[in-house]
């Protein structure tokens, strides 16, 4: 009898720890996992690819050379997001975005764009723009810029002989909690920051090819 007692006792422990481990599996198999929620820009050339961004592939840009690109953002949040590209003029000394901390860079804006973007949607848009305009001070340079459209002139930043200037792309969304809007996104405890830059040259009459 004894024995029989020890055998089912032991028939029970195999069980349960049977069942413990079946439960485990039928709940890792049957629930899904939290899938990250962020955010995905990229700038593509004329041709829709990742290259062939300046023409002839000569990242020396003349005045009223055209530049064509392909901007676009992705919200992978799992809700609909207000979201802002800021496109900003920089140079090689001013500081670039951080993502590290979240912190943008501090060279001035030359134009944004703005929308709305629904669960799991990319906004795409052109962005076309050329040198319209050069401000030369000896060899400091400073540029006036045509995007989309539109004329801007940068006082700021200025390069010596037109040479690493470079244009900025930071994603900055709504964030409810401060009703503000922020460079980068929060997802679970952690904050995280897109951006993109791309370098390029400028030649001016005077200087010729930078």
């Amino acid at each position: 009898m004894q024995e029989r007692n020890n055998y089912r006792k032991t028939l029970l422990a195999i069980f349960l720890a049977s069942l413990a481990i079946f439960t485990t599996l039928a709940y890792v198999a049957t629930t899904p996992r939290p899938s990250e929620e962020f955010f995905q820009i990229y700038v593509l050339g004329d041709d829709h690819r990742l290259e062939h961004y300046y023409p002839n592939d000569n990242s020396t840009i003349s005045p009223h050379t055209i530049v064509r690109w392909y901007v676009g953002a992705t919200n992978s949040m799992a809700s609909a997001q207000y979201a802002i590209l800021e496109f900003k003029l920089g140079n090689a000394s001013i500081p670039a975005p951080n993502e590290n901390t979240a912190t943008p860079s501090s060279a001035p804006i030359l134009v944004q764009y703005d929308r709305v973007l629904l669960q799991n949607e990319t906004w795409e848009f052109p962005f076309s723009w050329e040198i319209v305009g050069e401000n030369q001070t000896g060899s400091a340079i400073s540029l006036e810029v045509n995007v989309n459209g539109t004329t801007i002139k940068m006082p700021n930043p200025i390069t010596q002989g037109g040479r690493n200037f470079r244009i900025f792309i930071e994603l900055w969304v709504y964030n409810p909690a401060s009703n503000s809007v922020e460079f980068g996104w929060e997802t679970g405890s952690q904050r995280r920051a897109a951006w993109l830059q791309v370098w390029f040259n400028a030649t001016t009459p005077s200087l010729g090819t930078a």
